[in-house]
């Protein structure tokens, strides 16, 4: 069964299908190379309530967006491809990070095109001691079949 990172390869990550090969450094849609492009990370609690509780959301922000609003809330970050490139495993460093500063979840924002990579971080993570719930905060721009293979990952969407 073909995983998610080999998906990269003829990229059909979004309903787009661009279909380029992003591990040869081609870039579709979104823009992006097949690493992880990371504006920030940090307790955030202008979440919806719900979600940042008393000690924040431990939301990631995640470079380009597969859908481009044009009054998007994030449009600094989601129509740009810019950022500092992380590693998976740096990633999952971050996560461990925010669930010791008390937030209470993992909320990764425009995680659409980087959805190979972050599930990459999300097991590391997992296996070094996450136990926070895991928010997939998406444009709602998905591909049925991307989403199904999140079943059992993901805690919100």
């Amino acid at each position: 069964m073909e995983t998610l990172t080999d998906i990269l390869k003829h990229c059909t990550l979004c309903p787009r299908n661009c279909g380029v090969d992003r591990t040869a450094g081609e870039t579709g849609f979104c823009g992006l190379p097949a690493r992880i492009i990371l504006d920030c990370a940090l307790p955030h609690l202008g979440e919806e309530p719900p979600l940042s509780g008393r000690h924040g959301s431990g939301t990631i922000f995640f470079s380009s967006c597969n859908l481009r609003c044009i009054f998007c809330q994030n449009y600094q970050i989601s129509h740009r491809v810019q950022g500092r490139s992380v590693t998976p495993a740096a990633l999952a460093r971050m996560m461990l990070e925010l669930q010791d500063e008390k937030c209470h979840n993992i909320n990764v924002v425009t995680p659409t095109p980087h959805v190979p990579l972050i599930m990459e971080g999300l097991h590391a993570a997992r296996a070094k001691g996450l136990v926070i719930p895991f928010v997939y905060n998406c444009s709602g721009y998905e591909a049925p079949q991307i989403i199904q293979r999140l079943a059992g990952e993901v805690d919100i969407y």
